[in-house]
């Protein structure tokens, strides 16, 4: 066979064929890429453009080939008709480099691939196929998108690949089997055509006319003679007849004014993710579309090419993952639907379970028959004359809303962790389907969630061990949602039932431009909630329109807000953060006598492991991260209690002594942070290190004189000082000066006494009220180890604890949103405030004073630059002791 730009090597009987070394790629600028955009050529470019390109028209034009072939633009009506002159040649490349980069298959070029170059869907994947299965690639390297369509086309899934592969490497006979021979022949039963489709005419060549039925001849000819028409009007098994010898294809006429629906995917493949711009298109329309907006507004919020969102949602439709709510708005006769089409089950139609609330099944009645004509576009993206939609549709406007009075939502946010439990648990036979669609299109909305909360009510509490994990998590996400959605006692909406709930993930939703985020929050949501805790590898969001009850900047996830808590009450376990290269050459001596620490390298969550193991984990880790060691347990694993907040106080009913309310972290918590309107948790740990008394408790003996001994040898170095200073070495400072004790000896630094277990109970430095000896004891054995916003889900208790606390308090009400929304943006500065003064090089977001209403956070988590130590209630610098 013949390869395009392969050489072909002759060894040993066996023809190997070696691709050609791919020339670099040019680094495109984004005002490069938006003067391509604009189909500038290069005497129109500004002179700054050109020096970015070293005044080398050579590189503008390979930039500009480059551009067009990767977001597989149209050869027409784009700056590459000047450069490629040849158009077959031109999409020749584009076909090429899609196929090697496994991509989808252009579906908006199909008057310019099926027609001119006879290359159809079937045999685009077919050639791609051959390629993965000649390099005996994993069925992995294919991206989701594109294995969702051989799947649909060849009817190749995971299985299917991997018995293929066997099959080739095989040898029967001394030989192995072709690859072409193992591949279908035509494509797979088509099982999603729908009427209001457009049917348009392929290659044909005579000889394709010679072996054609005379009703298949007939259907051809009033292809060619009237144009492109509506499925609906042909006989349905002769359309797919045509449609699976390549003579005809589809295309999926979007109007503005279309609103489109994503049910619960069905047939999605979980592979990876490629990160081309189509792909990146997908999952931006996927986590920002509703059946609230149309298609205009949708590209009006994410600021993309209409025509870009069109061809999106169409492929959507085409892969069966989404489809339309509404028709166009006109009416067809009965007669003109052609039998074939009657009584056959509708593709929106779903089981029981999975039934869209408020969603019509579409039919053909809704859509026109008269032929369907369109006006060139001058997009780069614009759309093939076989591909635009009905004329009366083209007349609206991007924002243009045909959709009835909206309510806005509660949000509630979670990330992939709690995905992969709901899939990994088999908790219920729905229930994947369902945690598919909140991983991979990145929400659930509100119209699917009766599905949804039906298949966790199917999940049983009766498990052990790692599997407990997973059924409590599905077990309290259901009574959370029962809980937020449609609560009017939790929003107080008069006359009305409360507010509809949409799941999002963190992830999905901070893919977005930040500016793109603002808008979908703001459009669709009244309050944010997060689950707690968030995962620290989700960047989580930072939104103060609409209000959210969770970290109210990514930082408060993260190392520096345990710090910062840590160092604001005084107390906390023994915590070691070591930057990034640095070695961990002995164990802290405040470790010693600890069995378990925390270990959490930067972004990760903590992993609790071995003191014996330590070194050797820590050491490895800082080779890439910084690294946070925490003491744990003293003989065993510590021990940990949550204690939700808005704190329940209930003056008229006093609370036990031995209460962790009482506890001295959280009264002081209470004062420097504002508790009471937002939620979540606190957690305190019980290390069972050995307790000493509090400095109250203990009667201070009196100072002893220092003997003759001592006061000679502090006289000796007093004068040996002061000879230094005259000859002018070693300028002394305040802290330069030995710090001795009423008996002159020099004391050591309380971070280094071994005796005291670290924890902050011993370093209070400003005299405090008397204790109680039951509260003496809670401050001494429970010491405070992180703080939580949000809803929690690891634990049913918990989780019905903050709940009860957000109702009673009522922290859903405009004034607590306000007051809460004004809270954290002062907790913000204050940690970013925190975090610029612990690190070498000046750190502060400006994004902070930014618009309230903003989304600014894209950037990472600042690494520590120094290593840091808390130890007896004191936050300093780390002297490798």
């Amino acid at each position: 066979e013949k390869f395009e730009k392969l050489d072909c090597v002759q060894l040993c009987g066996c023809v190997l064929h070696r691709a050609k070394p791919t020339e670099k790629m040019v680094s495109i600028t984004p005002d490069v890429e938006f003067h391509i955009r604009q189909n500038y050529t290069w005497m129109k470019l500004p002179a700054s453009v050109k020096a970015s390109l070293g005044n080398a028209p050579g590189l503008y034009d390979k930039a500009v080939m480059e551009f067009s072939v990767k977001n597989q633009m149209r050869w027409r009506n784009n700056v590459v008709r000047f450069i490629q002159r040849d158009e077959r040649k031109y999409y020749e490349s584009l076909l090429q480099y899609s196929r090697e980069h496994l991509m989808l298959y252009p579906y908006h070029l199909q008057d310019m691939l099926v027609q001119g170059l006879r290359v159809t869907p079937f045999a685009y994947y077919c050639n791609m196929m051959y390629d993965t299965m000649l390099g005996e690639k994993s069925y992995d390297s294919l991206p989701n998108f594109t294995a969702a369509d051989c799947l649909r086309l060849l009817g190749v899934g995971r299985n299917q690949y991997i018995d293929l592969m066997n099959q080739y490497r095989s040898k029967k006979f001394f030989r192995r089997r072709g690859i072409r021979d193992l591949l279908p022949s035509k494509p797979a039963k088509v099982s999603r055509v729908e009427p209001w489709w457009v049917v348009n005419v392929g290659y044909v060549t005579e000889d394709d006319i010679r072996v054609c039925m005379p009703e298949e001849h007939r259907t051809i000819d009033n292809i060619i003679d009237h144009g492109k028409q509506m499925v609906g009007t042909f006989d349905r098994q002769i359309i797919l007849k045509l449609y699976n010898r390549g003579l005809i294809y589809f295309n999926i006429p979007i109007a503005n004014s279309d609103i489109i629906v994503v049910p619960p995917l069905q047939g999605f493949v979980m592979n990876r993710v490629q990160g081309d711009y189509f792909e990146t298109l997908l999952y931006k329309i996927f986590v920002s579309i509703d059946e609230h907006t149309n298609i205009g507004e949708l590209a009006s919020v994410l600021q993309v090419d209409l025509q870009l969102v069109k061809n999106a949602v169409s492929v959507f439709i085409r892969l069966g993952f989404a489809h339309k709510k509404n028709g166009t708005g006109e009416n067809v006769s009965s007669a003109s639907v052609h039998p074939s089409w009657h009584n056959l089950p509708s593709p929106t139609s779903t089981s029981p379970t999975d039934r869209i609330p408020e969603t019509s099944p579409l039919t053909l009645k809704d859509f026109p028959t008269n032929n369907i004509t369109s006006t060139p576009s001058p997009s780069p993206h614009s759309p093939s004359p076989d591909s635009a939609s009905h004329p009366s549709l083209s007349t609206l406007t991007p924002g243009t809303s045909t959709s009835t009075t909206f309510q806005k939502r509660v949000g509630f946010l979670f990330d992939s962790t709690l995905t992969a439990f709901l899939m990994m648990g088999n908790l219920s036979p729905g229930l994947k389907n369902h945690a598919v669609t909140m991983f991979e299109v990145g929400k659930l909305t509100d119209e699917v969630m009766d599905s949804f909360l039906t298949e966790l009510g199917k999940v049983s509490a009766q498990a052990e061990g790692e599997a407990r994990r997973y059924y409590e998590h599905a077990i309290t996400l259901l009574d959370t949602i029962k809980f937020l959605r449609h609560n009017p006692k939790l929003v107080g909406v008069a006359g009305g039932s409360g507010l509809g709930v949409d799941l999002l993930r963190c992830e999905s939703m901070m893919s977005l431009e930040p500016a793109t985020l603002t808008r979908v929050l703001q459009k669709n949501y009244s309050v944010l909630v997060s689950m707690a805790p968030l995962s620290q590898e989700v960047y989580s969001i930072a939104s103060c329109s609409p209000p959210h009850l969770g970290p109210a900047v990514p930082e408060m996830n993260s190392v520096w807000f345990k710090l910062w808590l840590y160092s604001k009450l005084g107390r906390g376990p023994p915590s070691l953060l070591l930057a990034k290269g640095s070695r961990l050459r002995k164990l802290p001596h405040f470790l010693k006598g600890y069995t378990r620490v925390l270990v959490t390298t930067w972004g990760h969550d903590p992993t609790n492991v071995y003191v014996s193991n330590l070194l050797l984990t820590a050491n490895d880790a800082l080779t890439h991260s910084a690294v946070l060691i925490q003491a744990h347990g003293w003989k065993d694993n510590g021990q940990v209690q949550h204690v939700p907040f808005p704190f329940d106080r209930d003056e008229e009913i006093p609370l036990p002594e031995d209460d962790l309310l009482h506890h001295p972290s959280l009264t002081k918590l209470e004062k420097e942070v504002d508790l009471r309107h937002t939620c979540g948790y606190i957690t305190l740990l019980r290390t069972g290190a050995p307790r000493i008394r509090p400095r109250h408790s203990q009667k201070k003996p009196a100072p002893a004189a220092p003997s003759a001994e001592e006061q000679a040898q502090q006289s000796a170095i007093s004068e040996f000082l002061e000879d230094l200073r005259e000859l002018g070495i070693g300028e002394t400072t305040p802290d330069a000066t030995p710090t001795t004790s009423s008996s002159g000896q020099r004391l050591v630094p309380v971070s280094a006494t071994p005796e005291q277990d670290g924890t902050g109970t011993e370093a209070e430095s400003q005299p405090q009220e008397p204790l109680s000896p039951a509260v003496a004891k809670l401050a001494s054995e429970w010491v405070p180890l992180e703080l939580k916003f949000g809803i929690p889900l690891f634990s049913e208790t918990a989780n019905k604890a903050v709940c009860d606390r957000l109702l009673e308090c009522n922290l859903l009400s405009p004034g607590s949103l306000e007051q809460q929304t004004q809270t954290n943006r002062l907790l913000a500065l204050e940690i970013l405030s925190f975090i610029s003064d612990h690190q070498d090089n000046f750190y502060f977001s400006d994004t902070v004073d930014s618009a309230p209403d903003a989304a600014p956070y894209t950037h990472t988590v600042p690494m520590p630059t120094r290593s840091l130590v808390f130890l007896n209630g004191k936050l300093e610098n780390f002297n490798g002791r």
